[in-house]
């Protein structure tokens, strides 16, 4: 979320400096998976899911306009998501989710057992059903961050890596820079947008939600030749099939601080949830595991705007949606900063 405002910060013809306590793009948003589920990951309709849509609608873009600066693939792949019920409660489920996204106007088939495994051969036969998105997409998470990181450097913004900020500098309601073990750093504008660790500042006067970490584990396992083309969304788990053969399966969903450890018990649970829907996955070899700290807020809605303060600005508390809302993101902080009105409402994301 830092370097996606910088970015846009820089276009806009301000000076921008990105302080970083270790790599840009080294914490969550290289842990993801990347899928970008407007639809298959979002729960029901409102605002939030109005700012997934629009931020969706820009990936396309987005992917071409950073590849064109920085020479950097982020591994865009117009995939499509398979939502897979394994049995007839998970099966209702689907239905009153494509039914009214249907009504929304949104693109969702509603598949029996026989249609999605037509589209997807390798899905069990034990399946009742699954929903067709085929506008959620996906990207390589750590390669956007290379991206993102690259377009900062080439546009001119400074960053400062092992900085770690300890409080904010006020003068009077204004806040007019960040303290660190290095003095204070002075700026006209504050964007906080430092992951599950962004409520967490000295001084930072009082916002509508606190953002804590919840964990989750993610493994990595190679299967040649791909087995899979579309990425498959169940009710424990997703898997995401890159196009060289690699597979991203994930992921746990954890309430333990900041601990980031793979666990035996996780990876079991994770490879149990991936097999029950692919079964020819059980032949893949391993080749990595890591786990994230997701940033989640406390009442479930981002932190997305200015204020409390003035000078202040939040782009954090995305959750599991964080690469998904990454260019609307960084769109919202520029206009805000640059005095013009977003594009989107962000009336409910409000600090």
């Amino acid at each position: 979320m830092g370097c996606a405002s910088a970015h846009r910060l820089l276009e806009a013809g301000l000076k921008v400096t990105l302080l970083e306590k270790s790599l840009p793009g080294a914490e969550s948003s290289a842990a993801a998976a990347g899928i970008l589920g407007a639809q298959s990951e979002v729960s029901g309709a409102g605002p939030f899911f109005e700012l997934c849509l629009a931020s969706r609608a820009r990936y396309r873009d987005y992917a071409r306009e950073l590849e064109e600066l920085t020479s950097v693939s982020i591994g865009y792949e117009d995939s499509g998501v398979l939502e897979v019920a394994l049995d007839p409660g998970e099966g209702s489920i689907a239905v009153g989710r494509a039914e009214w996204m249907m009504q929304r106007g949104l693109r969702v088939e509603i598949l029996d057992r026989e249609q999605a495994r037509e589209i997807e051969p390798a899905l069990t036969e034990r399946m009742v059903g699954a929903n067709y998105y085929p506008d959620d997409h996906q990207v390589d998470p750590v390669q956007l961050a290379r991206a993102l990181a690259s377009a900062v450097a080439r546009l001119g913004g400074e960053f400062r890596s092992g900085v770690t900020v300890t409080g904010l500098a006020r003068s009077g309601e204004r806040v007019i820079g960040v303290e660190s073990h290095d003095g204070v750093i002075h700026a006209d504008h504050i964007v906080i947008a430092g992951g599950a660790w962004s409520t967490g500042i000295a001084g930072l006067p009082p916002v509508r939600t606190r953002i804590k970490p919840m964990a989750g584990q993610i493994i990595q396992v190679e299967h040649r030749p791909p087995l899979l083309r579309h990425i498959i969304y169940g009710y424990s788990g997703y898997i995401v099939p890159r196009a060289d053969g690699r597979v991203v399966m994930g992921s746990t969903l954890e309430d333990r601080g900041f601990d980031k450890a793979v666990t035996t018990e996780g990876l079991h649970r994770i490879c149990g949830m991936a097999m029950d829907m692919v079964p020819g996955l059980s032949s893949a070899r391993m080749t990595d595991s890591w786990a994230g700290l997701r940033p989640a807020p406390e009442d479930n809605t981002p932190l997305l705007g200015a204020g409390p303060a003035e000078g202040l600005y939040f782009a954090t508390g995305h959750y599991r949606n964080g690469i998904l809302l990454t260019p609307i993101t960084g769109e919202v902080i520029r206009d805000l900063i640059v005095g013009r009105e977003p594009t989107v409402d962000i009336a409910p994301f409000a600090p």
